[in-house]
């Protein structure tokens, strides 16, 4: 099929054709389907949803912890030509208004135990809201119960629902970026974005449908969504979901030798839970042997990748990714594809271009920084409602990422110096939070670390860190400082320390700077205030 008319819907049923009898989703104990159940429980679904007056390009939200149900119900709306805009179940009923109005939903749907704050919201906003039911049986069926009643309904479900035909530029998938500096931006991606993407990560990893992975990520996230579960699906593969309905690092290998599993991806917060675990409660029964695993959605420390590679004996292959490109942008290559490099994130993948520009657009030399760029298929046509963000973010004809990133001259591998609005400016020199973050890692008893810039009177700006030390090892700021001394310049040395047993982070794991930084910074003027 033309790249142009290639729509995820296409890819899908091609794999469940090839592969009817392979396993394609499982939640070990309680319910297993084939791509052949899976094809069919989501067309019965389509139809179910297009009866109920469901039509092209209108929103549906999908509110659901990482289940069986939510795979089926999601693909469903995809495939009656509608929008599928899934919602973390953590939100509060202000923020599902927000997500609500701003998607422009139609119907709200939850599993059977519902959301109480997705349901007031869609309440005040004169939403239906419709809840699956739980499925019990491969064969299905899997019933919405609440939608409206349309007249001729059961004629209607077999006439159109399964007529339906997907068009590559359908909008499928409307996901909101995650706010690190402004407002979250709403994202609509098509079914012609979701395929590409989709092809560039098969691409890049070879899938097959010998593959089979654990999902660690929540499937409102693009990371897990696309990578762990629509690349899988798409290439005959198996995809287990925890039983829990969200990762556990107690059941994460057990999980994973009971799927047979090849690979799985994570984001580095997770890798660093699954090696902490690993150090102090190894598996009796050793590890699967996997082909790769991925990291992604923020920087691997060289000194993570090393360790995790020590410990289970697979490739480590780090990528880059942003929701506005259906997710996956560059990666490090398997193993018989090249050499991977720690602290690059690789290649652009699969039919991604990709430049690092300077402020007037032109690109820099190789080896020189410049904000990373890039335009393929995968690539969202623009930001929803807003042409202002759209000007500046798809300036010179590609989509900027506002990432600083410099490029190296022997083989294009793309190495990620730090956000934009991130770099610490302390008096005119410019201080990268990873490269602190990768010393700081680099300490053999420190567990997790994040450094961040806040507002300094003398330097505009100073660098701050918070640390976790490893179970049972007592840390101080004085040992921290005097590490960081002997491995940084004396101008990134981190002003103070804080030493954590926690870190905030995102729904999705990942650990964003500016919100560390509200935890812990005091400006002078409001502790003086609270003194």
């Amino acid at each position: 099929m033309e790249e142009e008319t290639l729509t995820l819907t296409a890819l899908l049923k091609a794999a469940a054709a090839a592969h009817p009898s392979r396993r394609a989703i499982a939640v070990h104990g309680k319910i297993d389907l084939t791509h052949a159940n899976l094809d069919a429980l989501v067309d019965a679904a389509a139809a179910r949803l297009h009866a109920a007056g469901v039509r092209p390009g209108q929103t549906v939200a999908l509110c659901f912890p990482n289940t069986v149900e939510l795979v089926i119900t999601f693909l469903a709306v995809i495939r009656a030509r509608a929008v599928a805009a899934p919602l973390n179940p953590a939100y509060t009923q202000e923020e599902f208004e927000f997500y609500l109005s701003d998607s422009e939903a139609r119907l709200l749907v939850t599993n059977a135990e519902g959301n109480a704050a997705a349901q007031a919201a869609a309440g005040k906003l004169g939403l239906v809201h419709a809840a699956t039911t739980t499925l019990v049986s491969p064969a299905g069926p899997l019933h919405l119960a609440g939608l409206p009643s349309q007249e001729n309904g059961a004629a209607a479900e077999h006439e159109n629902g399964m007529s339906v035909k997907n068009e590559a530029s359908d909008v499928a998938l409307f996901l909101h970026t995650s706010g690190t500096t402004s407002r979250p931006k709403g994202v609509p991606l098509t079914q012609r974005n979701l395929a590409a993407s989709v092809q560039n990560i098969r691409a890049a990893y070879r899938f097959a449908e010998t593959d089979a992975t654990v999902v660690t990520l929540p499937l409102f996230h693009v990371h897990g969504l696309m990578c762990a579960l629509l690349s899988s699906l798409a290439s005959g593969a198996a995809v287990t979901l925890p039983a829990g309905g969200r990762f556990s690092a107690s059941t994460f290998w057990a999980d994973m030798r009971a799927a047979g599993a090849t690979w799985y991806t994570a984001v580095p917060t997770i890798h660093q839970i699954i090696l902490d675990r690993h150090g102090s409660k190894p598996e009796p029964e050793g590890y699967p042997s996997l082909r790769f695993v991925r990291s992604c959605s923020a920087s691997l420390a060289p000194v993570i990748l090393e360790r995790l590679e020590a410990a289970f004996g697979a490739p480590v292959l780090e990528a880059y990714a942003m929701t506005e490109a259906s997710h996956m942008m560059t990666s490090n290559p398997l193993p018989e594809d090249g050499a991977r490099k720690p602290g690059s994130v690789g290649r652009p993948a699969g039919k991604m271009e990709l430049a690092v520009l300077d402020e007037q657009g032109r690109e820099v030399a190789a080896g020189s920084p410049g904000e990373v760029c890039v335009r393929g298929a995968n690539v969202t046509a623009g930001y929803k409602g807003n042409p202002a963000a759209n000007a500046e973010a798809f300036a010179y004809g590609w989509f900027h990422t506002g990432d600083i990133g410099v490029r190296d001259a022997e083989d294009g591998f793309v190495r990620l110096v730090g956000r934009i609005k991130e770099l610490v400016n302390r008096g005119g020199e410019k201080i990268s939070p990873i490269e602190v973050d990768s010393v700081l890692l680099s300490h053999p008893d420190v567990a997790q670390a994040v450094a961040f810039g806040v507002p300094d009177e003398k330097y505009g700006e100073e660098i701050h860190c918070a640390v976790i030390p490893r179970d049972g090892v007592s840390m101080g700021e004085e040992e921290v400082v005097a590490f960081c001394r002997r491995n940084l310049a004396a101008f990134k040395v981190p002003k103070k320390v804080y030493i954590a047993d926690d870190l905030p982070k995102t729904a999705t794991g990942k650990i964003q700077r500016r919100i560390v930084s509200q935890h812990f910074f005091v400006p002078p003027a409001a502790a003086a205030t609270k003194a």
